[in-house]
């Protein structure tokens, strides 16, 4: 392979890369398999939580809840943000980080260009993982609005308390879904960095992710437990 440009196989490499999590990413929202995923199962939990809520006199327990989603969301938004930080450092370092290259076996002989081109694809990734959880952080805030405006089961007028209470699930789903997204950028990221080794290595590495993905969507012990339930 040829140092100064990007080959076939980086094309072919990179084309799967995006292939894989695209699929994914549809797969674990139920398109193209009928086996009930994760996400799936805990979106129907998310409606259970918002019919239980709305029985509920005092909410601090759901308010409660949405801290520690909004928290969670905060913690991850800052640490795609302090990566995609760290990228500018592997730009300034670029020398240094092509001499390292250099010394793993069977890598193909790095070139400056090539490896910051491949460099600005991590950021691009980072920086879609950094808006998919800021997103998903103001959606939660947008759903902790919608508990409030649910109205107490003793004091709803008839109509009125389902859809409100569906108005917020929904929400909590999509605040959910962007969350989601967010996660599988970052956890692809790691499948990308793959690349900088050579395009077979990127392509082992977006397989390892994959089964790990999928067997937490469609064959773990937590999608077990709500199936059971």
């Amino acid at each position: 392979m040829e140092a100064d440009s990007l080959h076939w196989h980086d094309a072919v490499a990179l084309g799967i890369f995006v292939v894989v999590w695209a699929m994914f990413s549809q797969a674990a929202s139920g398109r193209f398999v009928s086996r009930m995923s994760l996400t799936k199962l805990m979106n129907l939990q998310r409606e259970k939580w918002m019919r239980t809520m709305a029985q509920r006199e005092l909410r601090m327990i759901d308010t409660g809840i949405m801290t520690g989603l909004q928290q969670g969301t905060a913690f991850f938004a800052s640490s795609a943000l302090i990566a995609l930080g760290s990228c500018f450092a592997l730009l300034q370092s670029s020398e240094e980080v092509l001499s390292l290259l250099r010394d793993i076996p069977f890598a193909a002989p790095p070139d400056r260009s090539v490896y910051e081109m491949k460099v600005l694809g991590l950021m691009v990734i980072l920086a879609y993982t950094f808006f998919k959880f800021g997103w998903a952080y103001r959606l939660f805030n947008y759903c902790s609005i919608l508990i409030g405006a649910v109205p107490m089961a003793r004091d709803a007028e008839p109509g009125l308390m389902e859809p409100g209470l569906m108005l917020a699930a929904r929400m909590n789903v999509i605040a959910g879904k962007h969350f989601n997204a967010g996660l599988r950028g970052l956890f692809f990221s790691i499948g990308y960095l793959g690349w900088f080794v050579g395009p077979l290595v990127l392509v082992m590495t977006t397989m390892l992710v994959l089964f790990v993905l999928v067997r937490r969507q469609f064959f773990s012990d937590a999608r077990a437990a709500l199936l059971a339930s």
